[in-house]
């Protein structure tokens, strides 16, 4: 579904990915994970369409992304759900949900996909008036979900899911994640800074380095490796 081969990215002059490659199977989820400012955010934006590749190249069912605006990217199937949600908190929920539906072919489904965003997130169904900005963190990361999947996306980006969140929330919305992926098959790559979360809910996982993959394979086998434990997770064998 998705094929990223040998990018390489920067931030204006300062590299932030080397030769960085990644499949994603289509209906996976696929977690990536390492310390904070491996690059993982900045993998997410070159997918996104918000950073552009300087080498290799982003593949989307036979598309060539790396090469796209973003707005084209969104009408592929692609949407993210931004670090730190980046909602319009003036808006109202239904005026940001509103939003996520501006792509040609989601406008014509937009009452079907609000109401399914509702029963995925019933609070908001009750609260369509309440401005974004009131909301408590955990409801606003569902709304940040919401307005993505308003977009009918074929493949959904979620950047530091648990970011700020109580630990309730946080599994709440994992939850939420789990649920998509299963009802719907809906293809997700998720960046979490939890690694004993993201790997639990992934069937591959990803993990990575001073902006370099490192390690790669099956989430569980991921989990279970010592130098993960170790390094991530803060355990040794035996340890729970």
């Amino acid at each position: 579904m998705l094929e990223i081969s040998g990018i390489d990215v920067f931030h204006d002059d300062l590299q932030a990915l080397w030769n960085v490659s990644m499949t994603i199977e289509d209906g996976q989820i696929v977690s990536l994970v390492g310390s904070n400012g491996a690059g993982k955010s900045t993998l997410m934006q070159a997918v996104a369409g918000t950073l552009r590749p300087r080498a290799g190249s982003i593949v989307f069912d036979g598309i060539r992304l790396d090469r796209m605006p973003v707005h084209r990217i969104v009408e592929t199937g692609i949407c993210m759900v931004p670090e730190g949600r980046r909602l319009f908190p003036r808006m109202s929920i239904l005026e940001n949900l509103e939003v996520g539906a501006s792509v040609k072919r989601a406008r014509k489904a937009r009452q079907e996909t609000l109401r399914w965003v509702y029963e995925v997130f019933p609070i908001l169904g009750a609260r369509t008036r309440q401005e974004a900005g009131t909301l408590s963190g955990g409801e606003q990361q569902m709304l940040a979900i919401g307005r993505a999947l308003m977009s009918l996306p074929r493949l959904l980006l979620v950047d530091e899911m648990s970011l700020g969140l109580s630990p309730i929330a946080a599994q709440a919305i994992s939850d939420v994640i789990r649920r998509l992926n299963t009802s719907r098959m809906l293809t997700i790559l998720l960046v979490e800074q939890d690694v004993q979360l993201a790997l639990s809910l992934a069937h591959r996982g990803y993990v990575m380095e001073n902006g370099r993959i490192v390690g790669r394979g099956l989430a569980q086998d991921l989990l279970c490796s010592e130098e993960i434990r170790k390094a991530y997770l803060g355990l040794r064998k035996g340890q729970e």
